[in-house]
C-alpha cells in the first residue's frame, strides 16, 4: 500500500512524501474478563519510502483495519535513515533485542537481498537491494523487527569512518608522529 502526504514548506512550495507500508503480523490478542474473553487485533506494521528512509510500529485496534492504521501511524513517528553506500550497507553490523539476535553483512552488486520473512521486508521497504543476513536465536517477529531496526540504527556512514591515514594526518597536525 502506498500512501501520499502532502506538506506545505515557507516558500507555499508543496512537497509530496510517499510511504510503502506493509503489515509483517497479524495477531488475535484476547482479555479475560467477567463473562468471558475480549478479543482485539495486534498489527506489526513496516513504513518506508525506498530510498533510505524506513520505521516500525506496533498498535492494538477493535479490528484489524484499525490495528493496521494504528501501527503504521506509530511507524511513521519512528522512521530511522539508514546510511546506503552503493545499494548496500556500509559495513558489518549485529544487534540484539529480546531473544533476536541479527547479523546484518553488506554484498557485492547482483547478489540481491539474502534474508527472510521480516528482516527481507525491512530491507526492501528501506531501500537496500544488496545485503546478506543472518537471524540467530528467537524467530518471534516482533523482536526480530526490532532487532533489525536497531543493527540499521548502529550503521556509520563510509564518510564517516576514521581511517588509519586520516589518524597519521590528525597526529601531524597535532605534533604527534
Amino acid at each position: 500500500m502506498v500512501e501520499s502526504k502532502m506538506s506545505k514548506k515557507n516558500d507555499n512550495v508543496v512537497q509530496e512524501k510517499i510511504f510503502e507500508e506493509r503489515t509483517l503480523e497479524i495477531g488475535r490478542v484476547a482479555r479475560v474478563v467477567k463473562g468471558g474473553r475480549r478479543f482485539r487485533f495486534r498489527a506489526l506494521v513496516v513504513v518506508g519510502d525506498n530510498k533510505s528512509q524506513v520505521g516500525i510500529g506496533i498498535a492494538k485496534g477493535a479490528d484489524v483495519t484499525s490495528a493496521v492504521t494504528k501501527a503504521a501511524e506509530v511507524a511513521k513517528k519512528n522512521l530511522i535513515i539508514i546510511p546506503i553506500h552503493k545499494g548496500t550497507l556500509p559495513h558489518d553490523v549485529q544487534a540484539k533485542t529480546g531473544g533476536s539476535n541479527i547479523l546484518l553483512k553488506p554484498a557485492t552488486a547482483g547478489t540481491g537481498l539474502i534474508a527472510g520473512g521480516v528482516v527481507r521486508t525491512i530491507l526492501e521497504v528501506g531501500g537496500l537491494h544488496n545485503v546478506l543476513s543472518k537471524s540467530l536465536g528467537s524467530s518471534n517477529k516482533v523482536n526480530t523487527a526490532y532487532a533489525t531496526i536497531a543493527a540499521l540504527k548502529l550503521l556509520v556512514p563510509a564518510d564517516q569512518w576514521i581511517t588509519s591515514q586520516s589518524k597519521e594526518v590528525t597526529n601531524k597536525k597535532r605534533g604527534r608522529v
